[in-house]
């Protein structure tokens, strides 16, 4: 196959960081070319200069064989280079097919745009990509998946033979990532090259032909995707053996119930839960998207209203009707949008520690006491591994896995016993991952209970002391943890639309 794309000895710094050190990337036509690495290691920076977002200080870019400049992302068009970023930049309020040709629309005299014509083409589009996409449509309307394809569509319309994907599927459900495979298989038929960055290690296997590994800004090297095991991948990323970490499963049989819910219900998303959480407990939390797994979190937490049920915390019945009920229970909730609900991104890493806990460091005319917060924050630094300069830096410009931990920090700080992790590792890579499994069992062999919501199965196997399954808001199975238990037994749950109801029988012997 011929090379699309060559980057030779590319080198970038910015102001203290030296973000790419003499790194080499090749891309051949009719190839999904995986480019991984931690966060922090440069792939972003590396294609944010392909995509002629940034200039590199040294180095040549080769586009089928022929050295170029790319000053401007317009110049990246012009030369076939397209870029879909993970968070898509559609304009809502307009339909699909004026999102499509923005900048670019069809004319009539006049300098009137042609929309019927742009509508056909969109729809031409469309048809060949064997998507069913109205083009007229407003974009506000679509799923994040379909959303996804108009941005596609969008890059191709510019006739983008090279496509850069950052974490696609980083918000699509299993039919929806099906979809978005079949399409990028067509997209090799035809010739397109593909960068898929993902830090999903399963989809790696089943949609790309070569991997490229950075780390810290270099090189690493690059394989086969088909004759590559994932371990060897993983310590490329790492520069490190991460252990298999099989959960060992403690008896618990003596420890106090934490948390204990009961018949707790919210229409057709919540129907009906019972289970119970123990001190030093992880219980995670599987099944399909929509299974209202996150539904019953935000209920406990009281984030949503609950329509009936008990929640009991160490044996005493308390009434949660907002999240700030929760938090005095003892209660703290780990969103998986930490971005939206976890942080406050433009505050710095000792301020966002603190969010949670400022009443314990105000006075009575409630001045904070600054310094007392801050040695805080620099203990919980050292604590959890935190990388960052200092207390000071905004929470914004930290890794996703950072900014995972600041929020861990901000909940052990109120001392809460019973954590809820929505999602903990969603967005941050296989090194971070690791770190945070290795929390999560720190803190249960700690004495708190934990619950643990996640749609990675083999995370949910590897983290749980026991499984509790959901399915259309039915509790339908609770699995034990450890090496008995299988992704095949969980989906078995998941996917019982029966509703007989297995957990409560389950839960009793559990």
């Amino acid at each position: 196959m011929r090379d699309l794309v060559r980057m030779e000895r590319i080198e970038k710094r910015f102001p203290g960081v030296h973000a790419l050190k003499g790194v080499g990337f090749d891309l051949r036509a009719g190839e999904v070319h995986a480019l991984m690495g931690e966060n922090g290691a440069g792939k972003s920076t590396l294609m944010k200069i392909l995509s002629g977002v940034y200039q590199p200080d040294s180095g040549r870019i080769l586009v089928e064989g022929r050295e170029v400049v790319l000053p401007s992302p317009k110049a990246a068009q012009d030369f076939g280079i397209g870029i879909i970023h993970q968070e898509l930049a559609l304009m809502k309020d307009l339909t699909v097919a004026q999102n499509i040709f923005i900048g670019r629309e069809p004319r009539l005299s006049f300098g009137r745009i042609d929309e019927a014509r742009q509508n056909r083409e969109a729809a031409a589009l469309f048809a060949a990509l064997n998507i069913d996409i109205d083009p007229r449509r407003p974009v506000d309307g679509l799923s994040i998946a379909r959303q996804q394809m108009v941005e596609i569509a969008k890059a191709l319309s510019a006739r983008s033979k090279v496509l850069i994907m950052d974490e696609p599927t980083a918000a699509l459900t299993d039919s929806e990532i099906a979809d978005l495979f079949a399409m990028i298989g067509k997209l090799k038929s035809e010739g397109v090259g593909i960068v898929y960055i993902s830090h999903k290690m399963d989809e790696i296997r089943r949609i790309s032909d070569r991997v490229t590994v950075m780390r810290d800004g270099e090189y690493v090297g690059t394989v086969e995707a088909a004759e590559t095991p994932i371990t060897r991948i993983i310590e490329m990323m790492v520069g490190r053996k991460l252990g298999d970490g099989a959960v060992v499963v403690p008896d618990l049989r003596d420890a106090e119930t934490a948390l204990e819910v009961v018949g707790l219900t919210r229409g057709r998303e919540i129907r009906n839960v019972s289970f119970s959480l123990r001190k030093g407990e992880v219980l995670g939390f599987a099944g399909l998207m929509g299974a209202g797994r996150t539904e019953v979190a935000r209920a406990i937490f009281g984030a949503d209203p609950r329509a009936g049920g008990e929640i009991w915390v160490h044996g005493r019945k308390v009434d949660i009707r907002s999240p700030a009920d929760a938090v005095k229970a003892g209660i703290g909730y780990l969103s998986e949008d930490r971005k939206h609900f976890g942080l406050a991104l433009g505050m710095d890493v000792s301020d966002n520690i603190a969010l949670a806990s400022l009443s314990s460091y105000s006075n009575r005319i409630g001045q904070l006491d600054e310094g007392a917060m801050r040695r805080t924050a620099r203990d919980f630094i050292a604590r959890l591994g935190i990388r960052t300069p200092s207390d000071r830096q905004e929470v914004r410009l930290l890794s996703g896995g950072n900014q995972q931990k600041v929020v861990i920090a901000k909940w052990l700080l109120r001392n809460c016993d019973v954590l809820i992790f929505d999602e903990p590792t969603r967005g941050i890579d296989i090194g971070a991952k690791s770190e945070i499994y290795r929390l999560l069992a720190e803190l249960a062999a700690e004495g708190k209970a934990i619950i643990v919501i996640s749609s990675e199965l083999p995370e949910i196997l590897k983290v749980s002391h026991r499984i509790a399954v959901m399915c259309e808001g039915r509790l339908t199975g609770v699995l034990p943890g450890g090496a008995g238990t299988t992704q095949e037994q969980i989906m078995q749950l998941a996917t019982d639309r029966s509703g007989l109801g297995q957990g409560t029988r389950q839960e009793e012997t559990a």
